[in-house]
């Protein structure tokens, strides 16, 4: 008889949901419910509640989606989520009885996108080493690009001459909330030209995440006096500063603009985080690597971190129980 049980989220656990997040150890805002549901209407939740007796101990963000659960769709990265004090054999038998679960109920795989490092506020692999005993396969590997902020390599002279070029042309940054001004001018006609492409959240999604989470959710604007020529958004965590969106204008290359909001960014605004991630450089499943978009982001002194996503055949779990 296994020490927990699982059931499916319902809205009686919102409360508890977001208490466990706040205090875990590899959990960041994305993971709070007022961030997942934002989006409810394009992804069928089947998020899963781990309880040992009546208390909330782990939770597992996801979705369902042809007989599987998926670590949630609108997310950028996902796993079983549990509080600092799991030691790994209790973090093993929750994983065995959340496959048992799924197994129960007719999923066949249970996906998983295992929780990068740089945003865990304690040591938190042990879904890389369940995932090797219990023969999952690896379904994704994409290249990420992140820079260590306490032990920082210099920005390379490239990329200080863009500054140079900026600070010449008198460009400004400024941080704002007119999301609509940014996605109209700048992000929308660069992600359409570049790569017929749109992005992810529409500009009234974002300024309304914003509004809920103010302390995670920024935008920096680059300014050619009254006139935008960039931009960017982050989402700011416990530990890690991640680019959610980059774009600028035509004329980025003669005016130095993301040469120069990046070094304000890396080298002032989030100074005290412990990283600062550029996120992936990769599509397709990590096969297809966009060399000019890594090397860009290298010459800021980022270097590869790899963000993993794992398949776990439900049925498979004997390995994991001789674990336990």
């Amino acid at each position: 008889m296994s020490t927990y049980r699982v059931a499916a989220y319902g809205p009686q656990w919102a409360e508890a949901w977001n208490q466990l997040i706040s205090e875990a150890k590899n959990a960041t805002f994305l993971f709070h419910r007022d961030f997942m549901e934002y989006h409810a209407d394009r992804f069928k939740d089947a998020s899963q509640c781990i309880f040992k007796g009546d208390t909330l101990v782990a939770v597992f963000p996801a979705n369902i989606k042809d007989e599987k659960w998926i670590s949630h769709g609108g997310l950028s990265y996902g796993g079983l989520v549990v509080r600092s004090e799991v030691k790994f054999a209790a973090y093993a038998e929750m994983l065995l009885t959340l496959l048992e679960a799924a197994d129960g109920q007719g999923i066949k795989e249970v996906i998983i996108k295992a929780m990068p490092d740089i945003y865990c506020s304690q040591p938190s692999q042990e879904l890389d080493y369940l995932s090797f005993i219990a023969g999952a396969k690896i379904l994704k590997v994409e290249s990420a690009s992140t820079i260590a902020l306490n032990n920082a390599l210099p920005i390379q002279s490239n990329r200080l001459e863009g500054v140079k070029k900026a600070q010449k042309s008198g460009l400004h940054i400024a941080k704002s909330n007119d999301f609509e001004a940014f996605w109209n001018t700048i992000l929308i006609p660069n992600l359409e030209a570049r790569h017929e492409a749109k992005p992810v959240h529409t500009a009234a999604e974002i300024a309304a995440l914003q509004a809920t989470f103010p302390d995670q959710i920024h935008l920096y604007l680059v300014f050619d006096k009254e006139r935008i020529v960039g931009g960017a958004v982050l989402f700011e965590t416990l530990t890690t500063a991640h680019v959610q969106y980059i774009a600028a204008g035509a004329d980025r290359q003669q005016l130095g603009t993301l040469d120069y909001l990046f070094e304000q960014l890396i080298k002032e605004e989030f100074r005290a985080k412990d990283y600062f991630d550029f996120g992936i450089s990769t599509v397709d499943g990590g096969l297809e690597l966009n060399s000019g978009l890594l090397y860009w982001k290298e010459c800021f002194g980022a270097r590869t971190t790899a963000n993993k996503t794992y398949g776990f055949d439900p049925k498979q779990t004997n390995k994991i129980r001789a674990l336990i």
